[in-house]
């Protein structure tokens, strides 16, 4: 692919899409093994890309393409409430977002877009181009393509299309690392075959296997983490891994044609776990959390016998913590009275960023109202938002511990945690050179409809990088 921009007066747009993946390893740790990225990053534009609160897969890469914030696209994690009862969440699908994508514009404008892999992009919309759904997809028994007849087209060139490594919470390494390698090798080959075959303005694809090596192999290399062992026999993984992906980055680009501008970004970035907070565990202990009868072993919260008509609150586990207050004339059995919402809040605030570790070591945890962090609250939001120790320590939902701290995961082995900054590298566009300060994701979509000469929604809730 050549390193300088050709003028067209039908621009394309190329955003490759890396989940998790996290500049502390692509711009240092690894630089000298990844020359692919290295040569993009030193003649074009780079630059930490900070993701939203929470930084997590949905709502980010929605919030990346339609250039809102979660709380205006009411999606606050891969599960919400759907109502006020006290049922366990829903699965965010493509039908919970309603605002419109990049893709949308430029149809409107007579674009042709492709798109693959974006979450949350199951079931796939219509639109002006081809999709291929994400990794919410069950399985290829599903329509998971548009049009639907791009499906059979699909397996035919690869077979068994790979939506995700299933069940990545193992403790067989080398099959899921083997699986991990086949997920991206699989995504690049497709998104090669559609960029070659189908016509397109706007291309963006997403691959998940970096987030899936991460949360399987951190502890492997990260000398800092609680679980390290040194000479095991995955040390080098994440390495040959990320060496692996410029490879793939290498040959993907040397199709590209030479006028095209090209976006490397990732929805977050990715660090060590240190342990977890049982937040329910901890909502017992402070007496805001009611149970008729005690849990048997680890259970799950959803079936726990809760004692709801004396309950204050109760949390989600996950990389981080929605919390959630049992409110008077809103929920069924509210306890809180509306005229003390605030307050309750406020005290629950103080004491989770108070909690500190098990030895009462200060973690640095924040808590959210979301009305404070967002530009609209819609849907049924959390009450609190609640990051853990910088993102080093994550939520614990399940109940039975006897303890506030776990140093394990509770839904299978899991080392990392987020990060709040992802990257950004820009190549071929002429305004983004040399380090970018001040990027957020929810720019990408204002940036790609400007370096396309498309019109800028007035509703979008940032602005251009450029």
């Amino acid at each position: 692919m050549a390193w300088f921009k050709r003028k067209n007066r039908n621009p394309k747009v190329l955003v490759i899409g890396l989940d998790c993946v996290t500049p502390q390893l692509v711009f240092d740790q690894f630089s000298d093994d990844m020359p692919t990225f290295t040569n993009l990053k030193n003649q074009g534009g780079y630059g930490l890309l900070e993701s939203v609160i929470p930084p997590i897969t949905v709502p980010a890469w929605a919030c990346m393409t339609t250039g809102m914030h979660p709380g205006t696209l009411g999606i606050y994690g891969f599960r919400n409430r759907a109502s006020y009862e006290y049922d366990k969440l829903s699965i965010t699908t493509s039908a919970n977002i309603q605002e419109k994508a990049i893709w949308d514009y430029l149809g409107e404008a007579g674009k042709e877009s492709i798109i693959m892999g974006i979450p949350p992009g199951f079931p796939p919309k219509q639109m002006r181009g081809h999709a291929i759904s994400c990794f919410l997809t069950q399985d290829t028994s599903a329509a998971f393509t548009y049009p639907p007849e791009l499906k059979d087209e699909i397996q035919t060139y690869v077979g068994d299309y790979q939506f995700d490594v299933r069940n990545f919470r193992t403790d067989d390494k080398q099959w899921l690392l083997d699986q991990i390698y086949q997920l991206t090798e699989q995504r690049f080959r497709v998104a090669s075959h559609l960029m070659t075959t189908k016509p397109w303005d706007f291309f963006m694809f997403v691959d998940m296997g970096p987030d899936r090596l991460h949360h399987g192999f951190w502890k492997y290399f990260d000398k800092e983490h609680i679980h390290h062992e040194p000479g095991n026999p995955f040390e080098n993984a994440m390495r040959e891994y990320y060496r692996f992906l410029d490879n793939q980055l290498k040959f993907f680009l040397e199709q590209v044609d030479d006028d095209v501008q090209v976006l490397i970004v990732s929805d977050h970035g990715a660090k060590r776990m240190d342990g977890g907070i049982c937040i329910n565990e901890w909502l017992m202990q402070e007496g805001f959390l009611k149970l008729n009868k005690p849990p048997e072993g680890i259970q799950r919260f959803e079936e726990l016998d809760v004692d709801w008509a004396n309950t204050i609150a109760w949390g989600e586990g996950g990389y981080y913590s929605r919390i959630f207050l049992n409110v008077q004339g809103r929920e069924p059995q509210g306890k809180i009275p509306s005229a003390e919402y605030e307050s309750v809040r406020d005290e629950l605030i103080q004491k989770l960023e108070a909690l500190g570790d098990e030895h009462d070591n200060d973690i640095g945890t924040k808590v959210y109202k979301p009305q404070d962090i967002y530009h609209q609250v819609n849907g049924i939001a959390p009450d609190l938002i609640t990051i853990f120790g910088d993102l080093h320590w994550r939520s614990v939902g399940t109940v039975g511990w006897n303890t506030v701290w776990v140093h394990e995961n509770d839904t299978g082995p899991d080392d990392a945690n987020h990060a709040q900054h992802g990257i950004l590298v820009a190549h071929n566009i002429k305004p983004m050179r040399g380090k970018l300060e001040g990027l957020h994701l929810t720019q990408i979509t204002p940036t790609v409809l400007k370096l396309m000469n498309q019109p800028l929604p007035s509703d979008l809730e940032n602005s251009p990088m450029f």
